[in-house]
């Protein structure tokens, strides 16, 4: 049987990947997938950087949409990364009766839904599995393996560079800043690391693990997204002596209300299997009626760990190549025609339980007063440390740990409290949870 003929758009870390893996591994491949896996030919801006990536080996071209259309192609994988030009080479790939594996999760947390729908149409795959936490089989995971089960909620640690960047300042006491610079000398973090470090990439993941767990369209402009810059040092301490750990976490939740779809930091009680996760590895939790709760592990990024997930969504197009579109599985797991309309819950809605950290006088009855506006608002203490502040032995701060309430009813405490003359300065709050 001929080989399945490859088009690679791309010539960076995950196409390098690509191109020793299968390089490597090609003969194991091969007898999984039932025929050859050839690239034929890489498209690429500068090739002389493609040729210290990919080698001498492969054809080279500047034509990316010629490659994306060309007639003899099967399958087009898309490593470029971004929106455009990537959107517009898929979409035109897709039209030309091309098969697509992309690592791009902002392309289709912003354009799935239009990317997936015209793939329907024109009886083509788009499969994505190195989209989200790189080298874990995630995706597959929750369209098949959990294919039996109602996801009750998945939570996440889904981006490595700040879970790095936390692991590490708990480990040595250091400062956001500090560790940030390390990250960056040591290639974990960018030049520019805001989608990394205000949660962005997080929730491009989290989105795609969304739709694909409750059958809903993907709605990335419906995240809530809360980053890690503003984490201070003590409140990883303190959250530490309280029993807990601080995550930078993916979390979505089916309630009766809708679904919960949000990023941000969280404490997570220290026995947790996921508060465990350190360094730059992720690690996803699904819980389902079924089987319980079920831990994926494993590395989120690099060339070889995101190379194993785009070359075993090739194993799966080549398989299926030649099958019946209505008997693939669905993009996101639920036949196109039943997705849900069930609304995303905006942050005002959601529940949970809180972390605050406020910096007040030292002095009688301020504690008093915190307490009575949370009771006012009915929510109840879980747990209370007080610290000397370490600036001023007339200062001291006050951390509480909640117990479950709406965001809406927190915002308007913590304005009261923020308003009273005793509290010194912004209050840090974060949310907690408990992962059962």
């Amino acid at each position: 049987m001929n080989p399945i003929r490859i088009a690679v758009l791309g010539a960076g870390t995950v196409a390098s990947g690509v191109v020793r893996v299968l390089g490597r591994n090609q003969e194991e491949i091969r007898r999984r997938a039932g025929r050859g896996l050839e690239i034929v030919q890489v498209a690429a801006r500068n090739h002389d950087k493609a040729r210290d990536s990919i080698g001498e080996a492969l054809p080279l071209t500047h034509d990316f949409m010629a490659l994306a259309t060309r007639g003899d192609i099967d399958i087009v994988v898309e490593l470029l990364g971004g929106i455009e030009p990537a959107r517009s080479l898929v979409l035109a790939a897709i039209a030309a009766g091309k098969h697509v594996v992309t690592a791009n999760k902002a392309l289709l947390a912003m354009h799935g839904t239009e990317i997936f729908a015209a793939a329907q149409s024109r009886g083509v795959m788009v499969a994505f599995e190195a989209a989200v936490a790189g080298g874990i089989p995630i995706v597959k995971a929750l369209r098949e393996g959990l294919a039996a089960n109602r996801i009750a909620w998945v939570a996440g640690i889904i981006n490595g560079t700040t879970n790095f960047i936390l692991s590490e300042m708990r480990d040595k006491g250091l400062d956001f800043a500090t560790v940030l610079a390390e990250a960056q000398r040591l290639g974990y973090a960018e030049a520019d690391p805001t989608f990394d470090v205000e949660g962005i990439d997080a929730a491009h993941k989290i989105t795609l693990l969304c739709a694909i767990a409750f059958g809903v369209p993907v709605q990335f402009d419906k995240a809530y997204v809360e980053g890690i810059s503003s984490l201070d040092a003590a409140d990883i301490r303190y959250a530490e002596q309280l029993g807990y750990r601080i995550k930078l976490l993916g979390v979505t939740r089916r309630t009766e209300q809708g679904i919960e779809l949000r990023v941000h930091p969280t404490l997570i009680p220290a026995s947790r299997l996921l508060a465990n996760v350190e360094g730059a590895m992720n690690a996803v939790v699904v819980q389902g009626d079924a089987v319980g709760a079920t831990l994926f592990y494993g590395k989120g990024a690099g060339a070889e760990p995101t190379a194993s997930s785009v070359i075993a969504d090739l194993v799966d197009v080549t398989r299926l190549h030649t099958a019946d579109p209505g008997h693939r599985v669905p993009h996101l797991a639920f036949q196109p025609g039943a997705l849900a309309d069930t609304p995303i819950l905006p942050m005002e809605a959601v529940r949970t339980a809180y972390y605050l950290r406020i910096h007040v006088r030292d002095e009688a009855g301020v504690l008093a007063e915190i307490t009575h506006i949370l009771a006012d608002h009915a929510m109840s203490i879980d747990a209370l440390l007080q610290r000397p502040s370490g600036e001023n032995d007339q200062h001291t701060d006050v951390i509480l740990l909640t117990h479950e309430t709406t965001e809406g009813r927190m915002n308007h405490a913590q304005a009261r409290i923020q308003a009273l003359d005793s509290v010194l300065a912004p209050i840090q709050r974060l949310r907690k949870e408990e992962l059962r």
